[in-house]
């Protein structure tokens, strides 16, 4: 990479970090594919991301440093993996989860007071997205808070910008699946028949998962659900607190939630960025990438672009879903996308059968999340149930 090459913008600045998808906006209108020394290349339109989705030759997916099974390889190794995994998420799994996913849910929002101010993040959105992750996984519940002790953290030191902190938080992490497939390892064939154990057994090519490929997946599958999900849950809550009518359409009208659900993330990412790395000279968006320069897919900017989406920051349910990248698209589409969509849906319509109503607090909009993270740090949250 060329280290003289001049910033278009700076991310980190306190313009950007305090409301990102503002930023996000007027930076695709102004340099739509930007420099800066933290991103390196920053993609805000939805054409330029699109591209890249489709073309995992020139931009390839092998961006991580660190084994990333399969979010950071290409084929054919992804796609032996992708075999692997998607069983996981299809159908039959989906349905038999299900129970347990309305149970959950339920309890969750049956802990809210009847009347009062309470943080939609942590009672409802770390919650919820510890439990259901802990359960699709087979883990037991005495992990949830040394998880929610976890999930704290991580958040401190990616506030902090604190890289040795978020190292050591991720080795600690990946210590805690080791210890689950120990505690499977140890009993045989008496294991349960989970998802972890059943996990541990697969094989690829011919040959078993290694540990670390195990911990790869296990990690991708936990630590990113439990941002997204809570993230999810937080901007949900907040957009139908401040659009009463809204809410009160869908409380009329359950059909509507799953469409709705999807419009509202893609007003307001969850996950706000993906990286990619070029593999050879190209031009994309008139800048001049040299092999080897990396790229940042910003989600939100892409999500919100008005060259795609009429009216980009009006809630509609007649937009093309094929346009929405909540999910991503292309290969390397989510392949858990069926179990958020039901675990959100499950959670919104308990919500609404708990609760009368959902309002805003006067004078405490909540706080927003800060870069890479999406949608709030906390938000006030009045329910009357």
């Amino acid at each position: 990479m060329n280290d003289r090459r001049q910033q278009d913008w700076d991310p980190r600045a306190e313009e950007v970090l305090s409301d990102q998808l503002a930023a996000y906006d007027r930076m695709r209108q102004r340099c739509p594919v930007a420099f800066s020394d933290y991103l390196q290349w920053s993609l805000f339109r939805h054409e330029d991301v699109m591209r890249v989705l489709d073309d995992h030759e020139t931009f390839s997916n092998a961006a991580s440093r660190h084994l990333s099974v399969p979010n950071a390889m290409d084929p054919p190794d992804h796609t032996y993996f992708r075999r692997i995994i998607e069983p996981y998420f299809a159908t039959e799994p989906m349905a038999a989860f299900e129970p347990r996913c309305r149970a959950i849910a339920a309890d969750v929002v049956d802990r809210l007071p009847e009347k009062g101010i309470v943080d939609a993040m942590t009672v409802l959105g770390q919650d919820f997205a510890l439990e259901i992750q802990c359960a699709f996984m087979g883990w037991p519940e005495s992990l949830h808070e040394p998880l929610r002790a976890w999930v704290q953290r991580q958040q401190a030191a990616t506030l902090a910008g604190d890289r040795e902190a978020l190292g050591e938080l991720a080795l600690e992490f990946d210590g805690v699946i080791r210890q689950q497939l120990a505690t499977r390892r140890e009993p045989g064939e008496q294991a349960p028949d989970d998802v972890t154990t059943r996990l541990m057994n697969e094989s690829v090519e011919g040959r078993p998962l290694s540990d670390e490929e195990i911990v790869s997946i296990m990690r991708n599958w936990t630590v990113g659900e439990l941002g997204t999900i809570s993230a999810s849950i937080g901007i949900l809550i907040g957009y139908l607190a401040r659009h009463p009518e809204l809410q009160e359409r869908l409380r009329d009208d359950a059909g509507l939630l799953p469409a709705a659900i999807d419009e509202i993330l893609r007003l307001d990412a969850p996950l706000m960025s993906n990286r990619r790395v070029a593999t050879c000279p190209v031009e994309i968006g008139g800048r001049h990438l040299e092999a080897g320069e990396r790229l940042t897919i910003l989600w939100g900017a892409a999500n919100r672009d008005e060259a795609v989406f009429e009216d980009p920051e009006v809630f509609r349910l007649d937009r093309n879903p094929d346009d929405n990248l909540l999910y991503g698209a292309g290969i390397h589409v989510c392949p858990g996308a069926p179990l958020a969509r039901m675990e959100l849906l499950h959670f919104m319509a308990a919500l609404f059968e708990k609760t009368r109503w959902l309002s805003g607090t006067d004078g405490h909009p909540g706080t927003r999340a800060r870069y890479p993270a999406g949608g709030y740090a906390s938000l006030p949250v009045e329910v009357s149930c």
